[in-house]
């Protein structure tokens, strides 16, 4: 819960602010620790409008998550402690509200001698992803955390710029797509009816391809709130189904791995994510192990990170990692795993793992722009074809009655 206090600070000036807590009696107790004395402390009632902006905004922005890694490691690095770094960025983000109450939280749990990791974990303001918390978990324990924020601060940034590129290579299509289903939707709603009532009053044959094209707008006509809906009805289902049931997502998953070429596009694009990750983490000390799993964690295809999870196991027992993904290497390539082998065979993953990522990603960027240069066409062949179908089936008839 959130609490707005205020009231005076340890140095005697008015201050006002908000703080977490699960209860009011805590949110006191922790003000009492800072040493500020509190004239009124109350919880803060939102707006239905603020609720579901929250709601939204749960996730730490990919930015602010960025530049407080790379703050943070750069006040460590200086000799910092932790606890002064925290209190000197919630100066810095007073601006924004939200990530100062962030830092706030977090500040309050450091002061109450919890770990970073732990500070993380317990606060509720912003969800972080699962693998940011382990990583900084392992590194505060080995000592290596500045040089690890860095580096996860660089990998989050490196996948921001690729989602970037991939998502300005897909507007075009997109809006290609959009402006089919417009100049389709047209034609059925408004052409069609009109050329349709002509065709009734004169009571003449009508070709079948015309036939079908009337009878598929008026059942697009009678029928489009009802789709409407269950388009709604499908997606909501189906991500509900893809947070809820692992099952369902693995067997979703499954298909797209299955997909030509775009298949092929997301193996690459996650093995090269794992093996990046992979590498930061390696060269920042953390084992091998715990590297695979943490890497494996960021993953977004359940069928590669099941796979790596089972490898990490294996290389627990005692095999190494090219060996444990060789049961698997239909589906994970044997490039892939030949790459790893040699690592392991001149005790250099990192660097092996560092160039594969970048290997991967370079070709990945091929095959996009190969597979957005075949969409574009096929996408104006498919709307050509279809308005060219209903503008020939409205006109079959009229031509009937000239030769006629």
């Amino acid at each position: 819960m959130i609490f707005k206090y205020k009231g005076f600070n340890e140095k005697g000036k008015k201050e006002s602010g908000n703080i977490e807590a699960s209860s009011l009696e805590e949110a006191k107790l922790r003000l009492k620790a800072r040493s500020f004395i509190y004239e009124s402390i109350s919880q803060e009632q939102a707006s239905l409008f603020h609720k579901l902006k929250n709601l939204r905004a749960k996730a730490v922005p990919n930015k602010v998550l960025i530049n407080l890694s790379r703050e943070i490691a750069a006040y460590i690095r200086s000799g910092m402690t932790i606890v002064r770094t925290v209190k000197l960025l919630s100066n810095q983000y007073k601006d924004d509200k939200r990530t100062a109450l962030f830092l706030s939280a977090i500040g309050t749990y450091l002061d109450e001698g919890k770990s970073f990791y732990s500070a993380l974990d317990h606060q509720s303001v912003y969800t972080l992803p699962h693998f940011y918390k382990q990583s900084v978990k392992v590194s505060e324990e080995r000592g290596v955390m500045g040089v690890v924020l860095v580096e996860l601060a660089r990998f989050m940034k490196e996948q921001e710029r690729l989602n970037k590129e991939v998502g300005a290579a897909l507007f075009y299509p997109g809006f290609m797509i959009l402006v089919a289903v417009g100049a389709i939707s047209f034609m059925f709603a408004v052409v069609v009816p009109r050329i349709t009532d002509i065709f009734k009053q004169m009571r003449q044959e009508l070709p079948p391809i015309t036939e079908f094209v009337i009878g598929a707008g008026d059942f697009m006509g009678a029928s489009i709130q009802l789709m409407g809906v269950l388009l709604v009805l499908f997606v909501a289902a189906f991500a509900y189904l893809m947070k809820s049931s692992s099952a369902f997502k693995y067997g979703v998953d499954t298909l797209i791995l299955k997909i030509p070429l775009f298949g092929s596009i997301v193996k690459k694009s996650e093995l090269g994510r794992f093996a990046y990750m992979n590498a930061l983490l390696m060269r920042s000390g953390v084992p091998m192990v715990q590297g695979i799993n943490l890497s494996s964690q960021i993953l977004k295809n359940s069928v590669i990170s099941t796979i790596l999870q089972k490898a990490a196991k294996k290389v627990v027992e005692g095999s190494s990692l090219s060996a444990a993904l060789e049961s698997d290497e239909k589906l994970i390539g044997i490039g892939f795993i030949q790459s790893v082998a040699l690592g392991e065979e001149t005790s250099n993953v990192p660097d092996v793992m560092s160039n594969v990522a970048e290997l991967y990603f370079e070709d990945n960027k091929d095959k996009i722009g190969i597979l957005l240069s075949l969409l574009e066409p096929m996408l104006m062949l498919f709307v050509g074809v279809v308005i060219g179908a209903i503008v020939i089936a409205m006109l079959l008839p009229i031509f009937s009655m000239n030769i006629g």
